[in-house]
């Protein structure tokens, strides 16, 4: 089954996908991850490259084992999406200044730009996404999505 081949959610199997919310979440997953990375496809870009630039963007730069830990990639997978953001000019390494062996990871106006330019882009994802939702839905999913979150995270 394709992406365009409708549901039929009376089938048996998806009656029984359908009461599992594991498996809700990961076809929601899925289909957000799918809708972003449609919208970053012309930057070159990916949803991991928008992830660190978001995070960059809330910080005066990190650690790449850092932005490992917080983001939950492994750390072989941020030196290339790092490096990828560096050969854009969104990103760029500098000396840690306790420790010059270290390198921290700023992000620069270019990958500012970027991000102001991706946020109308990013809500119309979102609307996509949430569109069988209304208001009042939509920031209740968001306040229940956040507390599982952020458990996850202590």
């Amino acid at each position: 089954m394709n992406a365009a081949t409708p549901i039929d959610a009376d089938e048996p199997w998806m009656r029984g996908l359908h009461a599992d919310t594991g498996y809700l979440l990961y076809r929601l997953g899925l289909r957000s991850g799918q809708l972003f990375n449609t919208f970053l496809q012309a930057s070159g870009l990916r949803l991991r490259h928008y992830a660190v630039l978001r995070f960059l963007a809330t910080a005066e730069g990190a650690l790449q084992r850092e932005l490992s830990a917080r983001l939950g990639y492994d750390p072989s997978a941020i030196v290339g999406l790092v490096d990828d953001l560096e050969k854009l000019g969104f990103a760029e390494r500098r000396p840690a200044p306790d420790d010059r062996r270290s390198r921290i990871v700023a992000l620069t106006e270019d990958g500012r730009a970027f991000l102001r330019g991706t946020d109308a882009a990013g809500l119309r994802v979102t609307n996509e996404l949430l569109a069988p939702l209304d208001q009042a839905e939509r920031e209740t999913l968001h306040a229940l999505l956040l507390r599982i979150a952020e458990d996850g995270l202590s």
